[in-house]
């Protein structure tokens, strides 16, 4: 590809992953219906590129109940991990704040809005970030990085994102951020770049999250 050419296609993909990014916090749409517009963008985007949503590991035909018990597995114990080890040795080292939580406040022995933001944490969380990180910034960053290296460096840089993305959260729910995603990420990648798997992860990961604030634990 000539060097001008390439250097457009840097562009308009680092646009691309720009709008992703930031949209869903400019606050111009009420709560969750940004996922519409960010959505028609990538699909607008894959289409224009001869692609589809298949392109970045999501695909209905793609679905094997495997993923259903292996992702939601990987959520679990990622879950776990982080909280009973990682954090409690990590807090021995450095101090740091819990995670604020204060946005799901709402949630807490409340059943009704707990339903409502555990569909939503499916959807959301679930669906639509699963897309739009593992699957669409991943993919569109190891296009434009040096061939050898593009696949490692893409990890990274969707990892450091997706917990820039939750800066509401504090240092350490960014930090949770950034390993939990790398768990999804590697999980997507171990089998055949499937996003079904990240997908349940996922899914799994911010169950428990959201039940213990439901329950109070948080």
């Amino acid at each position: 590809m000539p060097l001008q050419n390439k250097v457009v296609e840097i562009i308009y993909t680092l646009a691309a992953i720009a709008f992703v990014f930031v949209f869903p916090h400019v606050g111009l749409l009420p709560m969750f219906t940004y996922v519409i517009p960010v959505l028609l963008f990538i699909w607008f985007y894959l289409k224009r590129n001869g692609e589809s949503f298949a392109s970045v590991g999501f695909n209905v035909k793609r679905f094997e109940w495997a993923a259903v018990y292996k992702g939601a597995l990987t959520g679990i114990l990622l879950f776990y991990f982080l909280q009973w080890a990682f954090f409690p040795l990590l807090a021995k080292i450095v101090p740091l704040e819990p995670a604020n939580v204060q946005d799901f406040n709402a949630v807490r022995h409340h059943t009704g809005m707990y339903i409502f933001v555990l569909c939503m944490g499916w959807i959301v969380g679930g669906i639509y970030e699963e897309i739009v990180f593992h699957g669409f910034i991943f993919s569109r960053l190891e296009k434009i990085l040096p061939r050898k290296y593009a696949t490692v460096i893409a990890i990274v840089f969707t990892a450091l994102l997706f917990a820039l993305y939750h800066f509401q959260l504090g240092m350490s729910g960014m930090i949770n951020a950034l390993l939990a995603g790398l768990g999804y990420q590697l999980i997507m990648l171990r089998y055949k770049r499937n996003g079904w798997y990240s997908f349940f992860a996922h899914g799994a990961f911010d169950t428990i999250g959201i039940t213990c604030i439901y329950l109070g634990y948080w």
